[in-house]
């Protein structure tokens, strides 16, 4: 049995020394982070949650980025810098996010992770290189943490909208366009306050759906117009202190060759670093889309209700066992998994709003948070609508039996009689439908007179889809 004096050796044993400028402190011997890293894991045990995988993306990319362009500026040895830069793709590639272990919950400048990537990447680039790699007189040249974690925000962001977010909504709209244009013709019974309305085809419910979506799309990529602009090259308040005047915009120029998504030099630093007005706004965009979703998830779960009890005008696949206690129940799960997903995304914009507001003369502290809210709801709306389209509306069907039995029942169809026969009496027939439980045209043919040739163009509920004025107004219709 080990004691616990042979315990206590072992655990040294573990460790070794680091030192920053507040003094020495242990750090777990395998650990590529120094002291200041360290020492954030130690000020901050908060959410156990690290920074995401995007954005410790981001940093390896910036890193990686400023060390080519202070190499071609004359100001980093080149052997420095190619070691740097192998190091920071490693880190970019996610192969040592493991040694990145700071909470979000964090110093808000985010200057714990900034240090956290700049002794991870000294230490790969010493291992590798044939020179002793500085965190930051080499990997931090020209660069302040009040920079580059906006930077960082901003580049994860934006690359996480195009590579994951855009893709997902166009898969999305293609999927209900292509259940759209297969069920075109199918008519059913329309509803406004959850009541019966005017019929219209599913082609032209889904088309709702779709224009939601490209909407959403088009405000998503106007507001990436903004979040592009990178403050890199501002330093410490966006003056640009110990940074060449070419710096931001060279890295920006080099982080768009890199990721094939294009970035640019913010013309005003001051804003970068004090103001995130622009993640702000993206935030706000992704709640937006969280709204339309919404709106489809309840549209289709009202839709798939009952099946007997309930609406019952569509079935959705049918994916897993929906009570424990009651046999062969199956719920529309999907729909509400987006549901939730929306709802976080709504709280993290309102999160994201405060933290945006929390900005102090030169800078912004809740950088973190805003990084963390950011990438995280961008990659729940991600999933969320590639499930939504491949394990819901691309396997959805409909009841036709029940859609055509509450289509012919629906006294509404009466409005289309308006033209011929008034408001007034139109109104009396559908009353008289509902308390009867009568189909509209046998009603409409006693009270008006008209003959069924007449009334039926009229009521047919494919032609009232179409929109338009039917009949002629004091005639027989036609």
């Amino acid at each position: 049995m080990t004691s616990k004096k042979t315990a206590g050796k072992a655990r040294v044993a573990r460790t070794r020394i680091e030192h920053d400028s507040m003094g020495e402190l242990q750090v777990p011997a395998e650990a590529l982070w120094g002291a200041q890293t360290q020492r954030a894991v130690q000020n901050f045990p908060i959410s156990g949650r690290p920074m995401p995988r995007g954005f410790i993306r981001a940093l390896g990319l910036v890193k990686g980025a400023a060390a080519e362009v202070n190499a071609g500026l004359g100001l980093l040895p080149k052997g420095i810098a190619n070691a740097v830069q192998g190091a920071a793709q490693a880190v970019a590639s996610g192969e040592y996010d493991a040694h990145f272990p700071i909470d979000v919950y964090q110093t808000g400048s985010g200057t714990s992770s900034n240090m956290n990537a700049n002794e991870v990447i000294a230490t790969l680039a010493s291992r590798a290189g044939k020179a002793a790699v500085h965190p930051n007189d080499h990997v931090n040249l020209g660069q302040s943490s009040n920079d580059v974690v906006p930077t960082a925000l901003r580049v994860a962001a934006q690359l996480a909208v195009v590579e994951d977010l855009l893709p997902a909504i166009a898969h999305l709209r293609k999927t209900i366009d292509a259940r759209g244009k297969a069920l075109g013709k199918v008519v059913k019974t329309g509803r406004t306050h959850l009541m019966d309305a005017m019929p219209l085809t599913f082609g032209q419910e889904f088309s709702a759906w779709s224009a939601q979506l490209s909407s959403a799309q088009a405000r998503i990529e106007d507001t990436l117009k903004r979040v592009r602009r990178l403050p890199l090259g501002g330093t410490a308040i966006g003056t640009g202190i110990n940074a060449d005047p070419r710096f931001g915009a060279r890295v920006a120029k080099v982080l768009s060759t890199m990721t094939k998504t294009r970035f640019e030099s913010a013309a005003n630093k001051f804003e970068g670093l004090a103001a995130q007005d622009d993640a702000v706004e993206l935030s706000g965009q992704l709640s937006a889309l969280a709204v339309a979703l919404t709106k489809i998830a309840n549209d289709l779960r009202w839709m798939n209700s009952g099946p007997l009890a309930g609406l019952g005008e569509v079935e959705l696949p049918a994916l897993q066992p929906g009570s424990s206690i009651m046999p062969g129940k199956v719920n529309p799960v999907i729909p509400e998994a987006t549901v939730m997903v929306c709802a976080q995304v709504m709280g993290y914009h309102t999160a994201v709003t405060v933290a945006g507001q929390t900005g102090n003369f030169q800078l912004n502290v809740t950088l973190p948070l805003i990084a963390n809210n950011l990438l995280d709801g961008i990659q729940l709306l991600s999933n969320v609508s590639r499930l939504l389209a491949d394990d819901c509306i691309a396997g959805l069907t409909v009841r036709a039996g029940r859609v055509q039995e509450a289509l012919d029942r629906n006294p509404i169809l009466v409005t289309a009689l308006n033209p011929v026969i008034g408001y007034e009496k139109g109104a009396a027939i559908a009353k008289q439908a509902y308390k009867q439980n009568r189909p509209v045209l046998d009603v409409a043919r006693e009270v008006t007179g008209l003959p069924e040739k007449t009334l039926k163009p009229l009521l047919d509920p494919a032609v009232l889809a179409k929109g338009g004025i039917h009949g002629k107004p004091g005639g027989g219709g036609g």
